[in-house]
């Protein structure tokens, strides 16, 4: 687990700002990537397009050189962008378990949670507005008006734009993510699996933010 330079000299404790720092890494990964899908596309060949023409010489219409280099950098960083993705997982976990570990502790002594840092870990961030029918979203038990609390990696504390839940399920298919819920005031999880089906995209429900 990488961590920032404070908490690597000796304090082994993850924090909110170690999170953060590898949002941010993933982030610029996600922007590094989408530059090279560029220069592809630029030059009208894909990630599989063939670069020889049909009598085995490398093509004069493209730039090879290029598309060689941007195809190797996009597989180095997708690599690079699971790795994060695996560490932002693992520092949220620890990040729960040790507030999980607090409040056991504050119970134990009588002491109640502050009411603000409640809603601050609790909060829901999005609210499923709609679930096709036969759906990933629906066998799994989304229901519309569930208000979504965790997304996969994605929380209340890290929540930005739809865009982090997009790159969750881009980089997930195929594995389940723990969503969290509150339906109906009370608080629910369910396992769902971003993967192909007869509809779009790899859910089957839309999701919106909460604007509080």
């Amino acid at each position: 687990m990488k961590m920032t330079g404070e908490n690597s000299a000796g304090n082994l404790e993850i924090t909110m700002d170690d999170v953060k720092n590898l949002m941010k890494k993933k982030d610029e990964i996600e922007e590094q990537i989408k530059a090279y899908y560029d220069v592809l596309e630029d030059q009208g060949v894909g990630v599989e397009g063939s670069l020889v023409d049909p009598e085995g010489f490398p093509r004069g219409d493209v730039n090879v050189y290029q598309i060689r280099t941007a195809r190797h950098s996009i597989s180095c960083l997708q690599n690079d962008h699971k790795d994060v993705m695996k560490e932002i997982e693992e520092a949220l976990h620890q990040l729960h378990a040790r507030e999980k570990a607090k409040q056991g502790g504050d119970a134990a002594g009588g002491q109640e949670e502050p009411m603000e840092q409640q809603v601050t870990l609790h909060a829901p961030f999005a609210r499923v507005d709609a679930v096709t029918q036969g759906s990933p979203a629906c066998k799994a038990g989304l229901r519309v008006g569930d208000e979504v609390t965790e997304f996969g990696s994605v929380n209340t504390g890290n929540f930005q734009n739809l865009q982090n839940i997009a790159s969750v399920v881009q980089h997930s298919e195929g594995k389940p993510l723990r969503v969290a819920v509150i339906r109906d005031g009370q608080r629910a999880q369910v396992s769902l699996t971003p993967q192909r089906w007869t509809g779009r995209g790899l859910l089957g429900c839309n999701i919106v933010p909460i604007h509080r």
